[in-house]
């Protein structure tokens, strides 16, 4: 049946402009498409099957410990490890590694990749961070977003770690790079807040506004990322690397980290 001219029409505006290669300034109606905001959601989302839930990144031990025992200590331990920690470190590393990937600039992908790994201050958060870097980069390639250079990529990072497996994921989706960074550490964020639900543990409203005041402070922590100069980045935290190590013996755990 041929078709109508309000459906041609459509298909008209739906279509790929030739003059793009990934389709993610593609505009329907006149508007600008949203695939890459839904694309976005997709890697930000708790249902990634990652295995996030699974670490609390040594939340667990200092809740045992009584350092964190409500929302108002939850919150300062969350917010100081996401300024001090996450902005000046992961995020900062993370940051190089999305931008790298998006120019196909492989060398400093391998070397930024190979660094955030030796940082990695315990056996729990090197194996966190390799057992999700590698499953996302398996889910990657289930879901055909890793190019021919991507994956030379990949073999040349083994093993790989988390944030360089979410840059080579946000490559295949075409996500704006300063886009991939909000998601991933809104992503950190919110896996640390359910991890304080369940331990300290705190209700699902005093959870949501733990997200709402600390996800205030995540453009800040994307800025310090992006900002930051190579000789000022650091992961130094022994607080979070004591907790971590302490939790490898703890008596009884829920998470793995």
């Amino acid at each position: 049946m041929p078709a109508s001219s309000t459906t041609s029409s459509l298909v008209t505006d739906m279509a790929p402009d030739p003059a793009t290669t990934d389709g993610a300034t593609m505009q329907v109606g006149g508007m600008p498409s949203l695939l890459p905001l839904v694309r976005l959601l997709q890697l930000a989302s708790p249902a990634l099957p990652i295995g996030a839930y699974s670490y609390s990144q040594g939340l667990e031990r200092v809740v045992e410990d009584g350092v964190v025992h409500d929302a108002a200590s939850a919150r300062a331990w969350i917010g100081d490890v996401l300024e001090l920690v996450v902005a000046r470190g992961e995020a900062a590393i993370a940051w190089r590694l999305f931008a790298a990937a998006q120019r196909g600039d492989w060398p400093p992908f391998v070397t930024w990749n190979a660094w955030f790994r030796a940082s990695r201050e315990t056996a729990e958060l090197r194996a966190e961070t390799e057992q999700m870097g590698s499953s996302l980069a398996k889910l990657a390639g289930d879901l055909d977003l890793l190019d021919l250079p991507a994956c030379q990529a990949l073999e040349r990072v083994a093993p790989v770690t988390l944030p360089a497996a979410y840059a080579l994921a946000a490559r295949g989706f075409a996500v704006p790079v300063d886009a991939a960074l909000t998601a991933y550490v809104w992503s950190w964020l919110e896996n640390q807040v359910l991890a304080a639900v369940k331990l300290v543990p705190l209700g699902q409203v005093a959870g949501q506004r733990l997200l709402a005041s600390l996800g205030a402070n995540i453009p800040a922590a994307v800025m310090t990322a992006a900002a930051i100069g190579d000789d000022d980045l650091s992961t130094f935290a022994p607080g979070v690397a004591l907790a971590s190590a302490r939790h490898e013996t703890q008596y009884t755990r829920l998470f793995r980290s």
